[in-house]
């Protein structure tokens, strides 16, 4: 099964972006009618995140995402398997992508999980030469997880390191000037986490960001990619590194950086990742939301 869904992924990606959109935003029309589990977990959020939206509003915002999630899928085979030169035709970056390559500091990348995240790691490869590691989560499906590997290891300027392995080899590369691209706001349970607030709900949220940029002595520099509507691509957007950040304080940090991913998503709500169980870890005694 897996073998040819990769199949018609590598099909996929030769059709024309408008017509592989259209396929994508139908496919989340799909998706909304039988993902039941995703669909009851996405309102939920919604609910916890945006509680100003009327229930009519969040259901539509919801049925939104559900039609920019079945893109994000489809469009996989771009990503995957088109040519290195349609790739940049069809990625919008603005900001300082060359930064990672001036610094003689090593760079993280705080990439939050936006449906155009993929498109944010190729354009680190594309567009700029630093070496690029990150953590992935390896899959159930050893076809998959193959093919997902080479994915996004075919530009050959990037490292990825299985969540589950140490994170020694990943810090050894860090040392030597890889750039980091780290994606902070998915709930791994209490373990080197801190209950802060995201859109006021303390979620369990990883200190790791501020911990290694502290501990490596890294510049961080958020980066958010975004869908474009129809045939226009994408905008990767590298935006200023902060200033500010780390300090000695690792659950202020990350207090911070989960209020500046709030702002990126009230700016682009439809495209954050909302069939995501954010708020599953709870603390001890409190009620679950899910």
């Amino acid at each position: 099964m897996a073998r040819l869904a990769l199949g018609l992924l590598w099909l996929l990606h030769w059709l024309p972006m408008p017509a592989l959109a259209a396929l994508g935003r139908a496919l989340g029309g799909l998706l909304w009618t039988v993902g039941k589990k995703r669909r009851r977990i996405a309102i939920r959020n919604l609910e916890l995140c945006l509680p100003e939206l009327t229930d009519d509003e969040r259901v539509g915002l919801a049925r939104e995402h559900f039609g920019w999630l079945g893109r994000s899928f489809l469009e996989r085979s771009l990503l995957w398997y088109a040519s290195p030169a349609r790739l940049r035709t069809l990625i919008q970056v603005e900001g300082d992508v060359h930064l990672a390559e001036r610094s003689e500091r090593p760079v993280m990348w705080l990439v939050p999980h936006f449906l155009g995240l993929d498109v944010a790691g190729a354009a680190t490869q594309l567009f700029q030469t630093r070496k690029v590691g990150s953590i992935y989560q390896q899959q159930s499906s050893a076809v998959f997880d193959a093919a997902m590997k080479a994915g996004r290891l075919r530009f050959g300027n990037a490292e990825i390191y299985p969540r589950s392995d140490s994170a020694k080899p990943l810090m050894r590369a860090i040392k030597r000037g890889d750039a980091f691209f780290n994606l902070p706001d998915m709930d791994f349970g209490e373990r080197d986490a801190a209950f802060v607030p995201f859109f006021g709900i303390d979620a369990a949220t990883l200190l790791a960001p501020s911990r290694m940029a502290r501990a490596l002595d890294m510049v961080v520099q958020p980066v958010v990619a975004e869908l474009l509507p129809g045939g226009q691509g994408y905008k990767v957007r590298f935006l200023p590194p902060w200033t500010d950040f780390p300090t000695t304080n690792a659950v202020a940090d990350t207090t911070r950086m989960n209020r500046w991913i709030e702002t990126e998503v009230r700016r682009n709500p439809a495209q954050y990742l909302w069939v995501h169980k954010r708020f599953k870890t709870r603390p001890a005694g409190e009620p679950g939301f899910y």
